[in-house]
């Protein structure tokens, strides 16, 4: 990875000891290393999104110590350091990493810009002078040569460290992709085009796995490695040596460590790294003699050493270079939070000295190469919200530090809390019980999600603990975003490892030396018994108040007296010796859920009492989410002018006096008794506008309130029992609504939940959903919704289980159980025996000689008398608890029967929600004659982290700006303000995020459609790896991603890539949803299409043929979706010369066609002719074959015309199929389109460019014009009967045959942003 050893390199942290500008612009500048010796923008993006003006730009030569020069441009904006860290990386210098650049005999200052650099101009020199080596430069030397010998290395990145993670794109396409960048050609592309490939060249045959029907769902090839991805090994080890450190006399000659290096010839070479450089020394495993060897061979630099020494290293370091440059830069570059993966391969554990220092060193936040100790993570967090934010760049940099810090935090807080729960860290009140133990760990509080003082006694216990870590981690997320000056939140990260729930947290100044309730100035620390307020802190949080619709209100104390609040009760305000005003325990920050809360019996009686609300619940901390307290509040204020409105206009209809000021009078005063009437009516807490507020102390059963409080509360109780009942009769289906119309789409566990939330329901409702959608009429069509929360209701509660069962587990017996547990859970074999290692049962022999580890629970060893009748019984049990759902399974193969699950599916699934890291093997559940899994198949557990998001608003604000034009036709002001995002987007999130790759998905599309495929290419490919390293090479954006890449690759006419692309995109979705999927049928339609293109119409019609039956299966009989796959096997089936049948399936395009688009419509008329001809085609070759069946002669009959579709008309299939061009099917389109030929005359985007651009504003239709309400959504008939009133339409208003608004593979792009 380049980021770690550039940042040491560097000196690069936000402490205290640098400034904010040299900390910050540390952020951007991974990506610029990379790209550096394949001469592309080192933004990430492309040259023209900086637009740089020409005096900024410039060409320097830089001479390196041998003499060679290197060619690079820079910007006069750039730190001297980036400089460096581009020679750092490049092919020919890579190997210096102590040295200082001069210009004209003057040494540059590493953190000074260029323009700062007198007399710099286009052309001049600067040299690399070779600085003397210190113990530190030493070591981030060897930890550079070493990260260069591990470029290619994937050990990292299955390990889950150092920001590492995985991309396969590279793999799949096996490097042809717009010529992989073209790096051997200096950056210079060529498009290919399907001509130069011969067809019989073209191997275009599926993996068995992969073919429609096929049932097998092999692990193998999750994870392919190309030949050339595969690591060179240079040196046998590289290990310090035992004589470390130097003597003093030793140290007076300038040595400063020794390494012992055995090369590939089985050389034994001892090297001192000294001030000078590194040489060969006269020592050997048994004596030590520092004195230089004859020759010593002085370098300085290890590679140029070695170089010398080893010629199996110089040639495979030569071919180690070729293959890391050949990998495209965002490969190399760390990402901001780890990504684990769930599978990985047998790797060989070989010998690292810099992972074996890092593993028994502290590396807190690497303390040996920054000035002081640990770093104080609560300083640099505050630090950095107090940096100015009056100009624009102040404010980016602001954000970039923020971000970078909070990046910084989360590793560090997840390393920490590794460290505790294996028990590494010793506790502050080691005296305590397991569970009320608290750590430190470089400066962050640790603590448990246990209920340790009775503090959650009435609310659920160790239940409520756990989920108030979750609360209180989306309180700091509410509080954060508002960014309130003055009021400050701990940084905060929750972890689930092992089984163990930990919150890590930065620590307030001085709050360690004082009591608790002694810190306290604001709030409650018992819950509501006692209660102290400030009026800084109310002048604080009542800025907060309107925008998270908290009411400001008054409590009794315990004195009874009256203490106004701004926050909940627990919120808690304490004033650090700092100076700075904090809250913390934000648990209460949204209103509670009056649907699982039971109150008094006439209060329970609601207008939906047949879905059995309210029910109790297993802890009382239930709370609404601040999507749907939006929601409800927009659906209140719409209720508010609507009833104004109406009552207004009665009251004008009344006979009036006149003109006069008297009447003039009343009818003001008219006006303010509507407004009171209506607000009463609503809900308002004000009587005199409209303003929705909620108390979120309202359900605390310890909270006392004042007599003057009463109508108050009531009000508060109607309108939180009106938000719940909102989310039950509005939001609930209008999100199964959305199911129906395809608008949501959810593909696994992830996806679903991502949509709930985006409704404002929580994951508690999945059992409510699963019910009604048992209920509609069209349950069909909602299958794959209903397996997909059957699969995350099962492995949400096996996880629970999990949970719990690991707490009492033994480090020396955790694989075995998590093994045993697995089993248990997913395989068919009905006696899984656990097998307790062989010191276990000597040390339970051995009663009292040994103590458990710290925090383990009860016996050791009581997860072995586990079967799987107990566990699924379990399972059935969580299942109704948690979300009130009857799933009447007693064992695996049951619940694959009868829900149409996939073991394999639901594996995944477990293994990514409880950390659990396994072999990439083919596993065999179905065998009833041994388990499936073995010790040796649990390869880790990793840690789920869950943290605050630091959002890039300015960047996020132009996004949306360029989808608003891109809509209206201008796609050239959209690409303007997509790159200015990309830049603003490169400057806060450094060069990887996952909103960098939606938005350039977004920018490929626009790029596409204004015919610059290269364009579209280049920034899908950088789309697809980004999304692989920061959401995982499985996710299904991912799927999405390698979709679009696929269509870029057709048009460029790289069609054996295309396929490749598309069948990896297949065997994801197999393996996470199953083949009967929605989505599977745009994947089958695709594969189809191309299929075509090389002329493989058998295999094209299995796909077409596949994908006809889901489109029927999910979208019905009358639908464009059914009427475009009749039309591809209707093309298929022309190109084999088989017209009947391809008559039957355009008969059936036609009949849809005309039913739904009417008569006049461009694509009846174009299936209309098509049929002509078709069937005129079909009656010539039956006259043909009766002619040659009587006379053997066909002189005098028409010729049959057997002429495959061109790449062309497959093209405009895809972009159908895709959704780059679709019919407008709603009177949402209508409303939210704007035609081109409306579009202002002078705009340079008035006049398309292409076909395709016309077509452009309905491409990415954002995602809000189906607001979370659901308000705009339309019925199917609502549609069709829409559609028919469109007939005559002109074909750029309407021309596909595809509604993809809630496809995932074709609205992804806006739906991320």
């Amino acid at each position: 990875m380049v980021s770690e050893t550039e940042s040491q390199a560097a000196g690069l942290s936000l402490a205290g000891h640098l400034n904010a500008d040299q900390a910050a612009s540390n952020t951007d500048k991974a990506l610029r290393v990379s790209c550096a010796i394949e001469g592309t923008a080192h933004n990430g993006v492309n040259d023209e999104s900086k637009e740089p003006s020409p005096q900024d730009m410039f060409d320097v030569k830089i001479q390196l110590p041998s003499g060679e020069f290197v060619d690079i441009q820079v910007s006069s904006k750039e730190l001297v350091q980036e400089i460096i860290q581009v020679l750092m990386e490049h092919e020919d210098s890579c190997h210096r990493t102590c040295f200082s650049l001069q210009f004209e005999g003057n040494v540059l200052d590493n953190f000074s810009e260029l323009k700062s650099v007198e007399g710099l101009k286009e052309g001049s020199v600067l040299k690399v002078v070779e600085e003397p080596y210190t113990i530190r430069e030493a070591r981030i030397h060897i930890r550079h040569f070493r990260d260069l010998l591990k470029s290619l290395d994937l050990t990292d990145a299955y390990n889950g460290v150092d920001c590492s993670s995985l991309s396969f794109l590279n793999s799949i396409s096996e490097g042809d992709i717009g010529d992989s960048l073209c790096h051997e050609t200096n950056g210079k592309k060529k498009k290919r085009q399907f001509s130069d490939q011969g067809l019989e060249a073209i191997d275009c045959s599926p993996p068995e796995y992969i073919l429609p029907g096929n049932s097998e769902r092999p692990l193998q090839h999750l994870q392919p490695i190309s030949c050339d991805n595969k690591s060179t090994q240079c040196l046998k080890s590289m290990i310090m040596s035992g004589w470390n450190p130097p003597p003093g006399n030793r140290k007076m000659h300038g040595d400063l460590m020794y390494l012992n290096i055995i090369t590939m010839e089985d050389h034994h070479l001892n090297i001192t790294a000294s001030n000078r450089g590194f040489y060969i020394n006269q020592s050997t495993a048994e004596v030590f003699n520092p004195k230089p060897a004859s020759p010593s061979h002085l370098s300085h630099s290890l590679v140029e050493l070695l170089n010398q020494l080893s010629p199996a290293f110089k040639k495979n370091f030569f071919v180690l270079q070729k293959k890391r440059i050949h990998r495209h830069p965002l490969e190399r570059i760390a990402t901001p939070y780890q990504v684990y993966s769930w599978v990985a391969p047998n790797t060989n554990h070989i010998i690292d000295c810099v992972r074996a220092e890092d593993a028994y060193n502290s590396r807190l936040g690497y303390e040996e190469h920054i000035p002081g100790q640990t770093r104080d993570w609560n300083e640099e967090l505050q630090t950095t919200r107090e940096l100015p934010q009056v100009l624009p760049t102040d404010l980016q940099l602001r954000q970039r530090a923020t971000f970078k810090i909070n990046s910084d935090f989360v590793g560090a807080s997840t390393r920490g809390a590794m460290a505790v729960i294996d028990g590494n860290v010793m506790a502050i009140n080691p005296g305590e019980d397991t569970k009320m133990q608290m750590f430190i760990w470089n400066n962050i509080f640790f603590s448990f999600g246990f209920d340790v003082r009775d503090h959650y006694k009435d609310l659920g216990g160790d239940h409520a603990a756990h989920v108030a870590a979750n609360h209180d981690l989306k309180g700091v997320q509410a509080y954060s975003d508002l960014d309130i000056e003055g009021l400050y939140v701990l940084g905060t990260v929750v972890l689930d490892y092992r089984g163990y729930r930990v919150t890590a947290q930065s620590i307030i100044p001085g709050i360690l030396d004082r009591k608790e309730d002694q810190s306290v100035v604001y709030g409650s620390i018992d819950f509501g018994k006692t209660v102290s307020s400030s009026v800084k802190y109310l002048n604080l949080l009542q800025k907060s108040c309107k925008p998270l619709k908290i009411m400001k209100h008054a409590v009794l104390n315990e004195k009874d007296e009256e203490v106004t609040l701004c926050s909940s009760v627990e919120c808690k305000g304490i004033i650090g010796n700092d100076g700075r005003h904090y809250i913390l325990d934000l648990l209460r920050t949204f209103p509670p859920d009056m649907n699982f809360f039971s109150l008094k019996e006439e209060e329970t009686k609601r207008e939906d009492c047949k879905l059995s609300f309210p029910k109790s619940y297993r802890h009382k901390l239930c709370s609404l989410r601040p999507e749907l307290i939006d929601s409800f509040v927009q659906h209140k204020y719409a209720q508010f002018m609507k009833l104004v409105i109406d009552k207004t206009q009665r009251e004008e209809l009344r006979p009036s006096n006149g003109h006069t000021p008297e009447s003039q009078e009343i009818d003001e005063k008219l006006d303010v008794d509507v407004v009171r009437e209506v607000c009463r009516e609503v809900g308002s807490v004000l009587d005199y506008m409209f303003d929705i507020r909620f108390n979120p102390d309202i359900c605390s059963t310890v909270v006392r309130f004042p007599d003057s409080q009463t109508e108050a509360n009531q009000l508060q109780k109607r309108l939180l029992s009106e938000a719940a009942a909102f989310l039950l009769t509005v939001q609930i289906p209008t999100y199964i609504k959305g199911c129906l119309n395809h608008v949501v789409v959810p593909m696994d566990g992830k996806s679903l939940t991502e949509a709930l939330h985006f409704h404002g329901i929580n994951v508690r409702y999945l059992g409510t959903i699963a019910e009604m959608i048992c209920q509609e009429e069209e349950q069909q069509t909602l299958d794959h919704v209903y397996r997909t929360i059957i699969m995350d209701i099962v492995t949400r509660s096996a996880r629970r289980i999990l949970h719990h069962y690991l707490q009492g587990v033994e480090m020396s017996a955790l694989s075995m159980a998590v093994s045993h547990f697995l089993n248990c859970f997913l395989s068919s074999y009905p006696n899984p025996v656990a097998h307790l290692p062989p010191d276990e049962l000597q040390s339970r022999r051995r009663k009292g000689k040994k103590k458990l580890r710290p925090l383990e629970n009860g016996d050791s060893t009581s997860w072995t008398s586990m079967t799987p009748s107990d566990l699924w019984k379990q399972i059935n049990e969580k299942a109704k608890d948690s979300f009130d759902f009857t799933l009447l399974c007693d064992s695996v193969d049951q619940l694959v029967e009868k829900f149409k699950l996939q073991k394999v599916s639901l594996l995944r699934e477990f293994c990514t929600k409880c950390g659990i890291q396994i072999l990439l093997r083919d596993y065999n559940f179905e065998s009833r004659h041994k388990p499936a899994m073995t010790e040796e198949d649990i390869l880790n557990m990793f840690p789920v982290v869950k943290h605050i998001h630091i959002k890039a608003k300015e960047a996020n604000e132009l996004v949306n700006k360029a989808q608003i034009s891109i809509q209206q036709g201008f796609l050239k002001q959209g690409v303007i303000l997509l790159n200015e995002a990309l830049v603003q987007f490169n400057g806060i999130y450094g060069a990887i995020h996952p909103e960098i790759a939606a938005c350039l998905r977004l920018l490929a599309r626009v790029k596409f459609i204004l015919g610059d495929i290269t364009e579209a290419l280049d920034n899908q490919q950088k789309a697809v790896i980004m999304t692989e390293r920061t959401l995982g090479y499985d996710h299904t954006d991912t799927i999405q991603d390698y979709v679009l890449l696929a269509h870029y690759c057709f048009a460029s006419g790289q069609l054996p890539v295309s396929l490749k692309l598309l069948y990896r995109a297949r065997y994801l979705l197999l393996l996470i949803s199953g083949e009967d999927h929605p989505s599977m049928a745009t994947l089958d339609s695709n594969i189809g299409v191309v299929l075509q293109a090389v002329l493989e119409c058998d295999l094209s019609l299995r796909f077409l043929e596949k994908a006809l039956e889901t489109n029927k299966k999910y979208f019905g009989n009358k639908s464009l979706d059914l009427a475009l796959s009749h039309h591809l096997i209707a093309l298929a089936y022309t190109s084999k010369a088989e017209f009947r049948a391809a008559m039957q399936h355009e008969k059936e395009t036609y009949t849809i066609y005309k039913a739904l688009l009417g008569d006049f419509h461009e694509h009846t008329k174009e299936s209309s002719a098509f049929l002509k001809h078709v069937t005129q085609q079909a009656v010539n070759l039956q006259r043909t074959m009766n002619e040659i069946y009587k006379n053997g002669s066909m002189a005098t009959l028409p010729h049959v015309q057997i002429v495959p579709p061109g790449i062309e008309t497959l093209l405009q299939q895809l972009n159908i199929i895709n959704g780059i061009i679709k019919i407008n099917r709603s009177k949402i389109d209508g409303e939210n389109t704007v035609n081109p030929k409306e579009a202002k005359p002078n705009s340079p985007d008035s006049s398309p460019e292409n076909p395709l651009q016309e077509s452009a504003m309905q491409i990415m239709k954002p995602k809000e014009v189906t607001n979370e309400n659901g308000n705009k959504t339309q019925s199917q008939e609502e549609c069709d009967q829409s559609l028919k009133q469109k007939e005559g339409t002109d074909e750029q208003n309407g021309n596909s045959a595809k509604n993809n608004q809630g496809d995932p593979f074709l609205d992804g792009s806006t739906a991320q942003l």
